[in-house]
């Protein structure tokens, strides 16, 4: 495959045929990737550790027979860990930091027969919907590199939307999957709480809102890892039904006639942009055309108090990552050692009681009854994936005036005050209005994913979120399989991948 044009006109499971056929070696697929990643990443900044060394030695030790031997991989570098590779968690602090073990997770990827060739960018410790880690710097979108990518999994989503690799891993905690997939193209879902393992490591992230799935170019490699990954661990805390058929199975049969709701309401009161509610009133009038029964009717979900209750987890969780990162370091964290915005966080994670934490994961409940109660007379969710096209790098940065507020928080622990002022409430809702459609799944437990349908005027992708009843990633799979059918979005390149093609690259910068 000397080609440059031609390995990523293949997804995962094509590559994985060649190599079953013999017709490529996984050698000159692993050298093909570390050429294309040589070549994208001066630009996009999406893969901050190369492990080329330990994905050659993979390869001569023996790849495991799996659904994707051979195939290039590309793992986020936060929840799952990666044996002798370093695990920064987008924190300066974490520079250094190695584990010696694989997480249950990272085995069973391991097992599919994936070639690891590096880890990718994401915002220190996942807090983000845009990638932009003070260490490792900002990744940019391939569709436009003025653009963030989006994130937690920013780096996965701008590595694989340059066909850097077919498919790589990410998490989603409030959107991080579907977000970068909205913002660059590709397909991504959020399997339901419980579906993949958190193991050894933890029992569930972000008390259950997070989960761990990929992100990939096609539904047919999101479906297949899914069957491969999927499935409880010893000490898990919780097992959900399995599957009645392989995901694989279930994307090759009819959706059957589907009656969806639609909002392009933020849940919040807040602006969504026009591009966005264009791709969903497209996305219902080509639902419409394939036979669903499409209505503008959502759940009735107080999405101020869900907010909020979102961040008060999110606050300590922030808290609860500092604690364990003295851990790893052996000795007490100082506010140097992680960005501004994460110290007010953590702080603020300090400043409130147990029963306020307790009262506020009650509003989850709440919203997933409410969520229950629609899905009776639904059978699924639609939405934006976001409520604006991607952001310029650099604009959801803090002011200057609030980079002096977090200086002083900071320097004299104020949490309680910030809090106490209104601040908490002011940074929950600026936080989400660009993105206040997915934490909803998370906090449910959910199923829902991105699908790339709509590109607004500039060539920027708007993505389409569904979410289904809990436990039901088939009926998400079966309709994407059928909208990609009827709308395919494979062959659709970002501006960069088509500038180095053609050799308009400037200094490892191309013009988009």
């Amino acid at each position: 495959m000397s080609d440059f044009h031609e390995y990523d006109q293949y997804d995962a499971l094509g590559l994985a045929e060649l190599v079953r056929r013999r017709e490529v070696a996984p050698g000159e697929l692993c050298d093909e990737a570390v050429r294309r990643i040589e070549r994208f990443n001066p630009a996009v900044n999406a893969v901050i550790c190369r492990m080329y060394d330990q994905a050659r030695s993979s390869i001569d030790s023996g790849l495991p027979e799996g659904p994707f031997t051979g195939v290039p991989f590309l793992v986020k570098d936060l929840v799952s860990s990666c044996a002798g590779a370093p695990m920064t968690k987008g924190c300066k602090a974490l520079r250094n930091y190695v584990p010696a073990h694989d997480s249950e997770l990272m085995k069973r990827y391991r097992n599919t027969g994936v070639v690891i060739l590096g880890k990718t960018n994401t915002p220190e410790f996942g807090l983000m919907g845009i990638t932009e880690p003070e260490l490792h710097g900002p990744t940019k979108n391939p569709w436009s590199i003025t653009r963030t990518p989006g994130g937690s999994s920013g780096g996965s989503a701008a590595a694989v939307a340059c066909g850097m690799a077919p498919m790589a891993s990410g998490g989603d905690g409030g959107g991080s999957i579907r977000i970068p997939s909205s913002y660059c193209a590709l397909f991504g879902l959020k399997p339901s709480r419980g579906r993949n393992p958190a193991g050894p490591d933890h029992g569930q992230l972000w008390q259950g809102a997070a989960a761990e799935h990929v992100l990939t170019r096609t539904v047919r490699d999101c479906a297949a890892m899914l069957d491969a990954v999927n499935g409880p661990a010893p000490g898990d805390p919780y097992e959900i039904p399995r599957p009645e058929l392989p995901y694989a199975q279930e994307i090759t049969r009819s959706p059957g006639r589907l009656r969806i709701g639609f909002s392009t309401t933020s849940p919040l009161g807040t602006p969504v942009h026009p591009e966005c509610v264009k791709a969903v009133e497209d996305a219902a009038r080509l639902l419409a055309s394939l036979g669903h029964v499409v209505e503008e009717e959502g759940p009735r979900i107080d999405g101020m108090a869900l907010a909020k209750s979102y961040f008060m987890m999110y606050f300590g969780e922030t808290a609860a990552d500092i604690a364990d990162m003295q851990r790893i370091l052996g000795r007490k964290a100082v506010p140097k050692d992680v960005e501004g915005p994460t110290w007010v966080l953590n702080l603020l994670g300090g400043a409130y009681s147990a029963g306020e934490f307790v009262l506020a994961l009650r509003e989850w409940n709440r919203a997933a009854r409410a969520m229950g109660e629609f899905l009776q007379s639904h059978d699924l969710f639609l939405t934006p994936t976001t409520a604006y096209p991607p952001v310029k790098i650099g604009e959801l940065k803090p002011s200057a005036a609030e980079e002096m507020l977090m200086k002083i928080t900071n320097t004299f622990g104020l949490g309680r005050l910030v809090r106490l002022s209104g601040i908490a409430d002011k940074i929950a809702v600026e936080s989400l209005a660009k993105t206040p459609f997915t934490q909803l799944a998370n906090l449910t437990g959910q199923p829902a994913m991105s699908v790339p349908l709509y590109w607004t005027n500039e060539n920027l992708p708007c993505g389409v979120q569904f979410i289904a009843p809990f436990g039901n990633e088939a009926s998400l799979l079966r309709l994407a399989a059928q909208l990609e059918q009827a709308r395919p979005w494979f062959d659709r390149r970002p501006p960069l991948v088509d500038a180095v093609r053609s050799g308009r690259e400037r200094g490892g910068q191309a013009t988009s």
